[in-house]
């Protein structure tokens, strides 16, 4: 059952929900690393992650030259700078989807990991996460799956959507990207979701159930998905190309 990593608040929805179940999701180790296990080989090494929460995703990653970790929340933003203050490599900066932002960095990759649904722009905000990546460079989504989820935690969250891969698709070519990887993933994660939210009821992540998942529903996923490609998840992958030139943009996968 993966949780809010990161996430922009929701124009016009009040105050952000961003911090909801960051705290109980930091102990959801096995997860974590088979979330980096699917981000890691599209990540360049100048990566700028966008929504970085309490950087507990960010911590896991390897193999970068700079990595730049950025939050709109000020409580995110002063955990950021606590945990990653000290290093060379990593930059803590504010970085707000919503607004153009004529400073933004130059990297090989934008990571944005659960932050796409809280934007009613979702392609805005992808073409203001292109203006920080050199071309040829990816932009690395991953996100909630399947309106038939869309529960109570969804709307505590601030969550204007659940995607499908063709709602994906066409947020990502309207911001003039091309497709290169999109496909669900978390099959058992998106029964577990289904049973816990719309069956049970579930507004926000619990503890005790995080950490069943963790031990015991996770390892499975990984195993399956090494060797079958669901056609159901909780999440889906995306990996969004920026064009090095105009004619590459037209060319989608």
């Amino acid at each position: 059952m993966g949780a809010e990593h990161g996430a922009e608040p929701v124009p016009g929805a009040g105050e952000p929900h961003h911090t909801l179940g960051l705290e109980v999701m930091s102990d959801a180790i096995r997860y974590r690393r088979y979330l980096i296990e699917l981000l890691q080989p599209h990540l360049g090494r100048t990566i700028l992650e966008v929504g970085s929460g309490l950087g507990d995703l960010a911590a896991g990653l390897g193999g970068y030259a700079r990595l730049i970790v950025t939050d709109v929340d000020p409580a995110c933003l002063s955990e950021l700078a606590d945990r990653f203050g000290t290093r060379a490599d990593v930059d803590v900066m504010r970085m707000d989807l919503r607004e153009d932002d004529a400073t933004t960095p130059s990297v090989d990759t934008v990571l944005a990991v659960n932050v796409l649904e809280h934007i009613v722009d979702d392609a805005g905000a992808l073409r203001r996460m292109a203006a920080s990546v050199v071309p040829g460079g990816n932009i690395v989504l991953f996100v909630p799956a399947y309106p038939s989820l869309y529960g109570p935690h969804d709307r505590a969250a601030g969550h204007v959507r659940r995607y499908v891969p063709k709602t994906l698709r066409a947020a990502v070519v309207k911001a003039g990207l091309r497709v290169e990887v999109l496909r669900p993933v978390n099959f058992l994660g998106g029964i577990a979701w289904w049973v816990a939210v719309r069956v049970g009821g579930c507004s926000s992540p619990r503890s005790s159930l995080v950490g069943l998942y963790d031990r015991l529903v996770v390892p499975v996923v990984r195993f399956m998905e090494t060797r079958w490609r669901p056609p159901f998840g909780q999440s889906i992958l995306c990996v969004a190309r920026v064009p090095e030139t105009p004619e590459d943009a037209s060319t989608d996968r």
